[in-house]
């Protein structure tokens, strides 16, 4: 019977989030590790364990019936674990009684707001402050716990959880301006129409991302109006002014009520999603990470 050290921890608790994500890259991103550092981690355990535990090929991730059966109890195991430090992380939350977080908008709208009821039930007490800008910033020397970008955004040297599948970014238009300029077909046509420009953060003008894999392209669309905030840009569209290049989750609202319409479904272009990032692995804010844990789970991870 084998005989586990402490430090087998951390490689049981990879396991699990293995056979979570059925992917190394996920689960690796997840904990913030390489993939090829989770597969030698895997590879070790099973060493030591002596039974193999994931079957492996160059697409998929799976389980053995051993590595099935271990992963049930772990995860049970883990829960009581995670339960009892979360009630720990709790009673401990008056030692940290701020939290501070830097979000775009667009995070600010469809992942702060939603998660605020549940969180503010949690920690009454707590200073919760969140700045929303779009400009990139260091949030380490400006004084911020923590910040949201989108995952490919996020600085390297931070530790980074992803809050959000990858996301699907569209071009819309209202019914009035496509019934007045007619319907873009292919990007080509988009140099005959208005489109509402995104300014980022840091003072450049977005180049529109139109569709998948090799197909992609990239184009500085034509128009009058240059916008930095994403709920006028949705504005505008509503009225008639152009098109406008969003999140599609970002519109849902106006699209189930007809006030804007997809165009070009098929140069839709899905980018990554947005992750919360901090500075130290070993920093441990109570409050921050039943924040992530509440907005990953309404968010389907």
């Amino acid at each position: 019977m084998p005989i586990l050290a402490r430090s087998d921890l951390a490689d049981l608790s990879l396991f699990t989030t293995l056979v979570r994500r059925r992917s190394f890259k996920a689960a690796a991103a997840e904990l913030g590790l390489t993939t090829s550092a989770a597969s030698h981690a895997l590879r070790r355990l099973e060493d030591r364990l002596g039974v193999r535990l994931l079957n492996r090929t160059s697409r998929s991730v799976a389980p053995t019936p051993a590595g099935l059966a271990l992963a049930v109890e772990l995860e049970a195991g883990f829960g009581s674990i995670e339960a009892a430090v979360g009630r720990l992380g709790e009673a401990a939350a008056s030692r940290f009684g701020s939290l501070r977080l830097n979000v775009p908008r667009d995070a600010s709208f469809l992942l702060i707001g939603p998660a605020l009821p549940a969180f503010a039930a949690r920690y009454a007490d707590l200073h919760f402050t969140v700045v929303v800008e779009d400009r990139p910033i260091d949030v380490v020397a400006e004084g911020y716990d923590a910040g949201i970008r989108y995952g490919d955004t996020v600085p390297e040297d931070m530790i980074a959880f992803a809050l959000t599948p990858p996301l699907r970014w569209v071009v819309v238009g209202a019914p009035a301006y496509l019934d007045r300029r007619g319907e873009p077909q292919t990007p080509a046509d988009l140099a005959d129409h208005s489109c509402l420009r995104l300014l980022l953060g840091d003072n450049s003008t977005f180049r529109w991302e139109l569709g998948e894999g090799e197909n992609l392209v990239r184009i500085d669309v034509p128009g009058p109006y240059t916008i930095n905030d994403t709920q006028t840009t949705i504005d505008a569209a509503v009225r008639g002014l152009g098109l406008a290049y969003v999140l599609e989750r970002r519109v849902q609202r106006e699209l189930e009520s007809g006030a804007l319409r997809v165009v070009m479904p098929d140069w839709a272009s899905t980018g990554p999603g947005l992750s919360m990032y901090y500075p130290n692995r070993r920093y441990n804010h109570p409050a921050l990470r039943v924040l992530i844990d509440l907005i990953r789970a309404a968010n389907g991870l």
